[in-house]
């Protein structure tokens, strides 16, 4: 954080929430409110080999450690970059044998820089790790079982050369990386790929209907304005996924963040009749046949998780189209259950490439996003760019290109456009634009270069479907 960022926000102190951070200028939409390197992060234990221990990008090909044979890097240069904090861990793990799992390393890695620099405020950092909340009275009885194993397994592979800490602050870690673990992301924000410390952005408070996003972009988190924002005003961030009935929302945040949310839209159930919408008019179903339909979604939706881990892909498009056709008749277009499954079905049908049939579900879905999430919300602008790539491979030409331009209109506020995701999008946005002209100019002819060029080039959508969804703000161990 330089000093420019540090004096445009202060930390304060709110009713009911504690320490939060405040505007102290105005912000306008896609600003960056401030960015901030990770205090300490590390890549998830089931990807250690793929993805660069530095910057966290995803590589092909990665240099590893010749010392502890765990560290993989994309080059020298951030081999070079990554020694200072990983000298003492390649060391402890040559003597214990083997890496310990993630969150040891990342409370090791933590440790090792207060051993260093101290525990006080280090620079650029509103906060220390000594002041960050810890939740650690709120564990229930199986998160202390963790947290009691998580101490063991430390003390086993901390060195008895460094500095000693006692057992309250090894736990007080352990519970700043429960409830203020930030989700990495890889270079383009599509996959989770490691856990890092932000002194500066645990201090952004939650709010279902936010004013601000977080996005990992270039080895740093941005808060970046998604609406305008006049000095004094509170500076707010989503937790967890707007996409959820505020009563499930509440239940999650308290579960997995230990407070009740007070923000506007749970208090008032903003959008929850949107999100829970059946069928109006002479054809309104009974609460009954809603609640049947409700379950059989419910139902359904644990079966597709099931077989999508196992990889059948065609019993997925299955089960979506009969659950959909039961659906339909009932559930209104902004339904939650019709949504998800919406979700799946174009997913999985564009991997299948099966485009006609996926643009088809990709479109009554953004449609439904579109009136339930904040205009600016990052996930609505990656499920926007899925469906306009979805309508361009199908041939849909014109509702492609204008699906991609609001994608990338959206993904400018939220991402920025030095994102290597904006910048795709770019790329795509113009090649659509010149081929949406070769259309109005010559339709047939259009169709037919069209025709040729998938000959000669298989079209690939997106990786294979997995059950992850967009890499969430926070992580949580499993």
């Amino acid at each position: 954080m330089t000093k420019g960022e540090m004096e445009s926000v202060e930390v304060f102190t709110s009713e009911g929430k504690g320490r939060g951070l405040k505007a102290q200028k105005e912000f306008l939409p896609g600003d960056v409110i401030f960015a901030e390197p990770a205090y300490a992060a590390v890549v998830f234990d089931s990807l250690t080999h793929v993805i660069c221990h530095t910057c966290f990008k995803r590589q092909e090909r990665l240099h590893r450690c010749g010392q502890c044979k765990f560290a993989h890097y994309c080059d020298r240069t951030c081999q070079r970059v990554a020694w200072l904090n990983h000298k003492n861990e390649c060391s402890a793990i040559k003597k214990h044998g083997k890496a310990p799992t993630e969150n040891i390393r990342l409370a090791a890695r933590i440790m090792w820089k207060i051993e260093r620099e101290g525990s006080g405020l280090s620079e650029g950092c509103l906060v220390s790790i000594d002041d960050l909340q810890n939740h650690v009275d709120n564990f229930g009885e199986e998160e202390k079982k963790e947290l009691h194993a998580d101490v063991q397994s430390f003390l086993e592979f901390w060195p008895p050369q460094s500095q000693q800490f006692g057992m309250q602050y090894i736990s007080h870690v352990f519970g700043v990386i429960s409830c203020n673990g930030f989700t990495l992301s890889d270079q383009r924000g599509l996959q989770a790929v490691g856990v890092g410390i932000f002194p500066n952005l645990c201090q952004v408070n939650h709010d279902c209907w936010p004013n601000c996003t977080v996005i990992f972009n270039n080895g740093k988190i941005e808060l970046r304005a998604l609406s305008k924002i006049s000095p004094g005003t509170e500076l707010s961030v989503s937790y967890v996924d707007f996409l959820n009935v505020s009563e499930e929302r509440r239940k999650q945040l308290k579960k997995q963040y230990y407070f009740d949310c007070s923000c506007e839209h749970c208090k008032k159930q903003i959008k929850d009749d949107l999100m829970l919408a059946v069928k109006q008019g002479e054809s309104k179903p009974s609460a009954e046949t809603v609640k049947e339909v409700v379950q059989f979604s419910k139902d359904t939706l644990e079966k597709i998780n099931k077989a999508r881990m196992e990889g059948l892909y065609h019993e997925v498009v299955k089960m979506c189209r009969e659950c959909l056709k039961k659906q339909e008749p009932v559930l209104g277009d902004t339904n939650i259950y019709l949504l998800r499954i919406l979700s799946i079905a174009s997913e999985v049908l564009s991997y299948l490439q099966m485009f006609e049939e996926a643009a088809h579900y990709a479109k009554k879905m953004v449609d439904g996003y579109m009136k339930i999430y904040h205009p600016n919300n990052a996930q609505l602008g990656m499920a926007v760019m899925r469906a306009g790539v979805t309508h361009w491979h199908a041939g849909l030409i014109e509702a492609g290109h204008g699906l991609i331009c609001k994608a990338y209109a959206i993904l400018l506020i939220t991402h920025g456009p030095s994102h290597p995701i904006t910048k795709d999008l770019e790329v795509m946005r113009v090649q659509t634009e010149m081929e949406l002209r070769m259309f109005q100019q010559n339709e047939f002819m259009y169709y037919k270069m069209r025709e040729a060029a998938l000959k000669n080039q298989k079209i690939q959508v997106m990786p294979e479907p997995s059950n992850e969804t967009s890499p969430g703000l926070f992580h949580k161990k499993e």
